[in-house]
């Protein structure tokens, strides 16, 4: 992080620069990353400006990031990827531009999760539609034996289950 202004703390500082990735202020995050700050660097919660900016739904602030040497594939604290949080959420278009950065589809957390069983989990379809598509795994299974299948049927979600049914053929 650059030296901080006159009558800021570094603290202060790195608090605006993750608060303009969450909040999606590319015109001040380019200001920050100009200045010198880590598009990589976490915060306290082991959350990147990647990860916060993407999970808010935030396409040009993610797009910045990426081309100003966000990894797409950082992690938080809980081993988390950008594309986990995307999944989760159920943003197909940020999906999209993380994937196309490099983003890796199957990248799992510390349990094992993937983007795919995040997008089941919660009954995202076009989510699940779009990472088959982008090659992810149906029957990976995370650290407690589950596979995207299985979440869907124990959650009795039927399309997501013909869905992944179909893609393991």
């Amino acid at each position: 992080m650059p030296a901080p202004p006159a009558g800021f703390t570094h603290e202060q500082v790195e608090a605006l620069f993750f608060s303009a990735a969450r909040d999606g202020q590319t015109d001040l995050l380019e200001a920050f990353l100009d200045a010198g700050a880590d598009a990589n660097r976490t915060d306290l919660r082991g959350y990147t400006p990647l990860i916060l900016a993407s999970y808010n739904g935030y396409l040009e602030a993610t797009q910045l990031l990426l081309s100003r040497g966000a990894l797409p594939d950082g992690r938080d604290a809980k081993g988390s990827t950008a594309l986990g949080g995307v999944a989760f959420k159920g943003d197909v278009e940020i999906a999209r531009v993380l994937v196309k950065a490099g983003a890796t589809v199957d990248a799992p957390n510390d349990v094992g999760r993937t983007p795919l069983m995040f997008a089941v989990m919660f009954g995202r379809e076009q989510m699940a539609r779009y990472l088959l598509q982008a090659g992810a795994d149906p029957v990976r299974r995370d650290g407690e034996g589950n596979s995207a299948l299985s979440l869907a049927q124990r959650q009795g979600h039927r399309d997501l289950i013909d869905l992944l049914g179909s893609a393991r053929l």
